[in-house]
């Protein structure tokens, strides 16, 4: 047996132990990303709350760096501490203004989804790769969220972030019940 069948083994052996918790986080994952859909305002706003939180903690954390390594290194120290500044001002103004930061956020969202959708679809056209429709698929699916997004905008600011994140957190809840009943029927074979 090479390294990797004894690896999958091994990953199989613990898949199939441990199914119940697999499954208690998949019910978990999916309960809270039906409720993250059904308050999509209120799941972005705490969103981008806690999108400001972390960028102002990278901003504190690099503005204590700029003391304590870079201080008599005065080029390296004035870059950092700028860097800092916006870092925490950027923060700062995510967690103050969240529903304002929703909207900025989702427009770009929606420039993002029908600039990548485009291209996507370009691609596709222009390469042909094997199963190249599925290529072309995805392009017009993310050309199509670019237009729905940005055609409702600002209004789909205050929910689009939400219900992305909904939608995720209920996607990974069926991809972890799905992998425990999987490592369940592992139990029985």
């Amino acid at each position: 047996m090479n390294g990797f069948q004894q690896l999958n083994t091994m990953y199989l052996k613990a898949y199939s132990k441990n199914w119940g918790w697999f499954l208690a986080w998949g019910i978990a994952l999916f309960i809270l990303g039906l409720i993250a859909i059904g308050a999509t305002t209120l799941t972005t706003l705490i969103s981008v709350i806690l999108l400001g939180s972390l960028i102002l903690l990278g901003g504190v954390i690099i503005i204590i760096d700029a003391f304590s390594f870079w201080w008599h290194k005065w080029s390296g120290f004035f870059l950092h501490l700028i860097i800092g500044i916006f870092y925490g001002a950027v923060g700062l103004m995510l967690i103050q203004s969240p529903a304002i930061a929703s909207i900025s956020i989702t427009l770009l969202l929606g420039i993002f989804y029908l600039v990548v959708g485009i291209f996507r679809v370009i691609y596709s056209l222009s390469l042909r790769t094997p199963k190249w429709g599925w290529g072309f698929f995805n392009g017009l699916i993310s050309l199509l969220l670019g237009i729905l997004i940005l055609a409702s905008w600002p209004a789909s600011g205050l929910f689009i972030i939400g219900l992305f994140v909904g939608i995720d957190l209920l996607f990974c809840g069926m991809a972890y019940i799905m992998t425990a009943l999987t490592a369940k029927s592992l139990t029985h074979t």
